[in-house]
C-alpha cells in the first residue's frame, strides 16, 4: 500500500498518513517512507502509540542507531535518566521524580542547532516520540538548510566555500555547560571538530549550510572579528521565518528529522506543566 505524503505549506516538511509505525511495515513501504524524508526533510506520523521497543525496531529500519549523547558527555548537573528506559533511547523532558530529573533540556528554550553536530561523526537523523505534552509551548521549529543556502548572497558564499566551522559541545541547545568541559574566553580554544560550512548530503548530493549552534562557533583560520561578522551574517540569514516550519505538538505524534540538512529549536513552555518525549538516532556519515 503507498503511503499518503501531504507537504507542509512550509519551506518544509511532510505528513505520512495511514501507517501504523509499530505495525509490521514491509521493505517497499519502508524505502517508501525513507524516500519521502529524503524529500521533505522532516516527517511527521501522528496517533502513534509506541512501546520503546517498538521505536527502536522503527528506528533500526531506517538505519543504524546511535547511542544518544547523554552515553559520551555529561550533561549539567541535576539532569538524568530513568534506569528502565533503554539506553539507546534519549529522554527528553522537564519531569522529575523524587526531586530527580527524568531527563534532559528542561522547560526552557533549546536555540536553533544540529544535534550532536560536536561529534566528528554526527547523527544522519533524529526519531522523536511525544509521550506527554504541555498545554501550550514547546513548539519545535524546522529550518531548511537546502534552501537557506540557495537564496544565500553570492558574495557571501564566496567567503565560506571551501571553509570550516568549529562545533563546540560546551553547552547544551537550552544553554546548561556539560560537566564535560570548561567555558573558554576565545572562542579559538573551544573544544570540538570542525565540519565544512557547506556540507555535501551523502544520499542526496545536494550542498546544505551546515552550522550545528551559533555559541561558540569559530571559521578556522579566521582572524575572530571576521569569523563573527560573517557567522552573524549567515545566522541572521539562516534563521529567516520563509525558511521555517514550526510544529505544534500532540501526544502521539512522531517527528524524523535529517540533521545533515536541517536545523530545529523548540520554544519555552511552563515548567509547571509536565512534556515526556522519547529520541533515538540514526548514525551518520563524517561530514564532507
Amino acid at each position: 500500500m503507498a503511503i499518503e505524503v501531504v507537504p507542509m505549506q512550509a519551506a518544509l516538511g511532510a505528513e505520512i498518513r495511514g501507517v501504523d509505525l509499530g505495525g509490521a511495515l514491509s521493505d517497499e513501504l519502508v524505502a517508501e517512507i525513507r524516500e519521502a524524508w529524503l524529500e521533505h526533510l522532516v516527517l511527521l506520523f501522528r496517533g502513534q502509540s509506541l512501546s520503546d521497543a517498538q521505536l527502536l525496531e522503527f528506528t533500526e529500519r531506517l538505519g543504524e542507531i546511535e547511542y544518544p549523547p547523554s552515553r559520551h558527555l555529561n550533561y549539567s548537573k541535576g539532569s538524568g535518566q530513568k534506569a528502565e528506559v533503554p539506553p539507546e533511547i534519549n529522554v527528553i523532558s522537564n519531569v522529575k521524580e523524587n526531586d530527580k530529573p527524568i531527563g534532559q533540556l528542561g522547560a526552557g528554550e533549546a536555540v536553533w542547532h544540529s544535534d550532536s553536530a560536536f561529534f566528528d561523526v554526527p547523527p544522519a537523523a533524529s526519531v522523536l516520540h511525544a509521550l506527554e505534552i504541555p498545554p501550550a509551548g514547546g513548539n519545535t521549529s524546522f529550518l531548511n538548510m537546502y534552501a537557506a543556502l540557495d537564496a544565500l548572497p553570492s558574495e557571501l558564499r564566496g567567503r565560506i566555500t571551501g571553509r570550516r566551522v568549529k562545533h563546540d559541545p560546551t553547552y547544551t541547545s537550552t544553554g546548561d555547560k556539560r560537566d564535560d568541559f570548561e567555558a573558554v574566553d576565545d572562542v579559538r580554544d573551544a573544544p570540538g571538530p570542525y565540519h565544512p560550512i557547506l556540507r555535501t548530503h551523502p544520499e542526496t548530493g545536494r550542498l546544505a549550510l551546515y552550522l550545528g549552534r551559533r555559541l561558540n562557533s569559530y571559521i578556522e583560520d579566521f582572524p575572530v572579528s571576521e569569523s563573527e561578522e560573517i557567522l552573524d551574517a549567515i545566522w541572521a540569514h539562516t534563521t529567516n521565518r520563509k525558511f521555517v516550519w514550526e510544529h505544534v505538538w500532540r501526544v502521539g505524534d512522531v517527528l524524523i528529522w535529517d540533521n545533515r540538512c536541517t536545523m530545529h529549536r523548540r520554544d519555552a513552555f511552563d515548567d509547571g506543566a509536565r512534556r515526556v518525549m522519547h529520541r533515538t538516532q540514526i548514525k551518520g556519515d563524517t561530514p564532507v
